[in-house]
Order: structure tokens, then C-alpha cells, then sequence
């Protein structure tokens, strides 16, 4: 047993409610390794099981669902990998710790060339925009997509991979500055939400036809307006509610727009399966690697201040990538 150090709560609420503490840290069970984390993701699904939007499974919880990091011991049953590898991972609860235990069924190989740091900012934000271009809707060069939250860390990595599939590739944005970093991360055209209608602004660079899909991880603030911004038969993809749960959606709503399609996504399903994750994995690490998709960390915070990190990611005062570092 080793001592080792966390951010956990013991009741949900606001930023207030973490608490950095140690912990003891057993050997790795069987199929699991040991990590030393050398960088920890932030991500808006953390802010929810924090405040209760998402019930945790225990209390106190160590919550974070992304790192990378370097394996230190390898528990009974493991042989895909060693202690020495450089690994990463998204989706396995309790990343706000130095060290940690995780399932190998949860990690990838970090390739030569991309840091660990790098690894741990885009694993979650990186497999999510991939799941979404390729699989939820298959991007390509006829798609003209609207993308919300373009200058947040999904959305700075999903606008250079549209642009890479060649789509047309219109975001939303709060601030100039915002407007300014996601066009310069692919996007053809950004709209300030806050002073323009998006809806208009969308009929407008479309000619009036629409837009093929609507990636919209807002929620109550963008709803139902992003249905208004689809062609006849387009998709509605939340995958996301930052601003709140969406309220008061019928069927209906889909059929008085022009026979339109919604879904529900989440990471975690399209990542289940084993050949999924890799499979992922490596189609974010070939086109970071291609140079094709820049991978910027804009903000990075000690470990022990994650409460100013999330107070600073839930009143949108950053932008793209945020690091915790233990």
C-alpha cells in the first residue's frame, strides 16, 4: 500500500465541495496496472458529476475520466502491457489523482512523438469529435455541419478534422476572441451567438437550405433553435448540456421540421467494445500525427486547484484544452 494524492467530494455541489487529499493506493488487481499520471484532462462530463447532474456511484469520488501517464506496476493477468509503457486513456472514473489503478481494457498506447501531456488533452475532446464526424454522421466533402461551443476543446479539434474531411464548416462562439481562435482551427464561418441570431446567420451562408447536422453540446440555451438550422431530413446531434438539459422536446418537433433525425450520443458507448477504442484511438493519434489537427493546451492548473479550473470552465473563461497537472 502507498500513499498518493486526490481531488474527491463528499457531497455534489459547486467547485467549493473538492477536496484535495491522500489516499492509499493498493498494489494493481488482476487486469489492472499502476500509473503515475503526468497530466489529467478537464472536461464538462467532470462539472456534471460534481454538481449531481450525474449521480456518481459512491461517495466520497475521486472523479475525471481522462489522463496519460506511465505505468509503474503491472497487476496478475496483464500482458499487453509493461511498466515503463506510455499510456493514455477517457472513460474510467477517478483520473484527479498522481498515481492511480486502471483496467488495461480502458488504455491506449501513446505513440513516439506525441507527449504524454498532449496524449492527456485530447483523448476524450479527440475520440469524441471522431466518433462524431465519422460515425455519428459521416462527414465528408458535401457536408456543410453546425458546430456549437466552437472554440471549446471539442470544438477546436472537431473543426481542423471536419476541414481535413473537407467539409464547410460554420461554428457558433461567445466573444471575438473565440470567433477568432476557431477560425483559425478550420472553421469558414463563426457566429457570435451572443449578438446574432445563429439561425439567420445559418440560412444566410447556406443560401437558406440548412445545414446537414447540428453538433450541439449546449443544450437548453441552443434548443430548439438548432433544429431550425437543419435541412429536411437532417441530424440533430446532442452530445452535450452545459447550459442546462434540454426541456420540453417532442417528436413532433421533428416532424414539423422537415422529417428530421436526433440522437443522444455518448463516447462511452461508441468506445465500449475493445477494437472500438483502438480503433479510435489510433484514427485521432494518425491525424494529430499527420499535422492535419493541432492539439493546443490553453490552460493548464495544479491539481490541487481544480476548483478555480472548474469555476473558470463552467463561466466559459476558457478556451479549447484545459491540463490538470499533479
Amino acid at each position: 500500500m502507498t500513499k498518493t494524492q486526490a481531488v474527491s467530494f463528499s457531497r455534489t455541489g459547486g467547485p467549493e465541495v473538492f477536496d484535495y487529499v491522500e489516499i492509499d493506493l493498493p498494489p494493481p488487481s488482476t487486469g489492472e496496472v499502476q500509473i503515475r499520471q503526468a497530466a489529467v484532462g478537464l472536461n464538462f462530463i467532470d462539472v456534471y458529476f460534481r454538481n449531481g447532474t450525474y449521480k456518481t456511484p459512491h461517495l466520497p469520488f475521486v472523479t475525471g475520466k481522462e489522463g496519460a501517464g506511465t505505468v509503474t506496476s503491472v497487476g496478475p493477468g496483464v500482458e499487453d502491457f509493461n511498466v515503463g509503457d506510455r499510456v493514455a486513456y477517457a472513460g474510467a472514473d477517478g483520473a484527479y489523482s498522481a498515481e492511480r489503478n486502471i483496467e488495461t481494457r480502458h488504455l491506449v498506447q501513446v505513440p513516439d512523438g506525441i507527449e504524454l501531456e498532449t496524449a492527456a488533452a485530447m483523448m476524450l475532446k479527440g475520440m469524441t469529435a471522431e466518433y462524431l464526424l465519422n460515425r455519428t454522421f459521416k462527414v465528408g466533402p458535401q457536408t456543410v455541419l453546425l458546430f456549437h461551443a466552437a472554440a471549446g476543446g471539442v470544438g477546436l479539434i472537431a473543426g481542423q478534422w471536419a476541414k481535413a474531411l473537407g467539409a464547410t464548416v460554420i461554428g457558433t462562439a461567445g466573444s471575438e476572441d473565440k470567433i477568432e481562435l476557431a477560425l483559425a482551427h478550420g472553421y469558414d464561418h463563426v457566429i457570435n451567438y451572443k449578438s446574432d441570431s445563429f439561425v439567420d446567420r445559418v440560412r444566410d451562408i447556406t443560401g437558406g437550405k440548412g445545414v446537414d447536422v447540428v453538433y450541439d453540446s449546449i443544450g437548453r440555451d441552443t434548443f430548439p433553435q438548432s433544429l431550425d438550422c437543419l435541412k429536411p431530413r437532417g441530424l440533430f446531434a446532442s452530445f452535450g448540456q452545459s447550459s442546462g438539459p434540454i426541456e420540453n422536446f417532442t417528436l413532433a418537433m421533428l416532424a414539423q421540421r422537415g422529417s428530421l433525425f436526433a440522437t443522444r450520443p455518448t463516447l462511452f458507448t461508441y468506445i465500449a467494445a475493445r477494437q472500438e477504442l483502438i480503433d479510435s484511438a489510433k484514427a485521432l493519434f494518425d491525424i494529430v500525427q499527420s499535422n492535419k489537427v493541432r492539439i493546443n493546451i490553453n490552460q493548464t492548473y495544479p491539481l490541487r486547484e481544480v476548483g478555480r479550473a472548474h469555476a473558470d470552465l463552467e463561466t466559459r473563461k476558457t478556451t479549447g484544452t484545459t491540463l490538470l497537472i499533479p
